[in-house]
């Protein structure tokens, strides 16, 4: 599988206004702590945006322990664990949960508990901003509509905790209309190269401008994708009967669909996410350097498709 490629400028790459390491952070030699970086990640992604349903936050580390590395992944693999430990990292913040779902054992006999002894034993900490970063102002959604031009912006749903432009899913309009082949093009364009490629259901010359997107899976937002008057959704995940019942539903055809990776659409976010990090921790005095791992996580290797 091939590794993702990065571009992400760290703390020390930026302007010359950032203060020095030491200035600010309880760690030894001035360092930031584990809790100066929680407290800015709930700056930029509060865990009162998360779903219900869903496991945010903390999952190992301890709060006092000094960071002066983190490193931004979609998926808490052991891969992508071994790519932290391997650069130094003292904070891994990924979007999927670890942990999501109920365990009774975290033996090292497990995958899972592989990754929690290993995460420990490293010294590692591990931090999961899941659907808090799909909703926050700049998260994943509003990444891949900036990423595909979309204008006026508004969340498909709204965030029950948070401001009129947080929330699930975003909608918005391209500066000209453009045939959806063209369209999937773009979208094909911005994406990191995994192998599922993008799947289209559609009229390939249909022309399109008002688009939906929804990072990960969003095939429960079918309602308010055609409330939105969209003539396009982007997401990931499609399975066939939501699939096929949206289709059958559609007006006039419409809303097409484009579906693309898990992965891909939500590893735009990694280097914004990052960005915005240091951004804050800067603003704050706090001297952390950044990187996005370059692990594909995408679960799939190769495609075959007819000719």
């Amino acid at each position: 599988m091939e590794p993702v490629d990065t571009d992400v400028t760290g703390p020390d790459e930026h302007d010359g206004d950032a203060p020095p390491a030491g200035q600010a952070g309880d760690g030894p030699d001035g360092a930031p702590t584990l809790g100066d970086l929680l407290l800015a990640v709930e700056e930029l992604w509060p865990e009162s945006l998360a779903e219900g349903w869903d496991e945010v936050g903390l999952v190992a580390g301890h709060p006092a322990s000094p960071v002066t590395k983190v490193m931004f992944a979609v998926d808490p693999t052991l891969e992508v664990i071994e790519e932290a430990v391997e650069w130094g990292a003292e904070l891994l913040i990924t979007h999927h949960p670890l942990l999501l779902k109920g365990v009774t054992s975290v033996a090292a006999t497990t995958p899972k508990g592989r990754a929690v002894h290993r995460l420990i034993e490293s010294g590692t900490a591990l931090l999961t901003v899941h659907t808090n970063g799909d909703s926050a102002v700049g998260g994943v959604s509003d990444v891949l509509a900036d990423a595909l031009g979309l204008r006026d912006v508004a969340p498909l749903t709204l965030a029950a905790n948070g401001l009129p432009e947080e929330g699930i899913g975003r909608v918005g309009d391209l500066e000209d209309a453009m045939s959806l082949g063209d369209f999937a093009a773009r979208v094909f364009g911005i994406l990191p190269s995994v192998a599922g490629g993008v799947r289209v259901s559609g009229d390939k010359d249909g022309l399109v401008r008002r688009i939906a997107v929804c990072g990960g899976a969003g095939d429960s937002l079918f309602n308010e994708v055609r409330a939105s008057n969209a003539d396009v959704y982007v997401t990931a995940d499609l399975r066939h009967h939501p699939a096929s019942e949206a289709r059958e539903a559609a007006l006039n055809g419409r809303p097409y669909l484009v579906d693309v990776s898990h992965f891909a659409s939500e590893w735009l976010w990694l280097p914004a996410a990052a960005a915005a990090l240091g951004n804050v921790l800067a603003d704050q005095g706090l001297d952390v350097d950044i990187q996005v791992s370059t692990t594909n996580s995408d679960p799939w290797d190769f495609i075959l498709t007819p000719g």
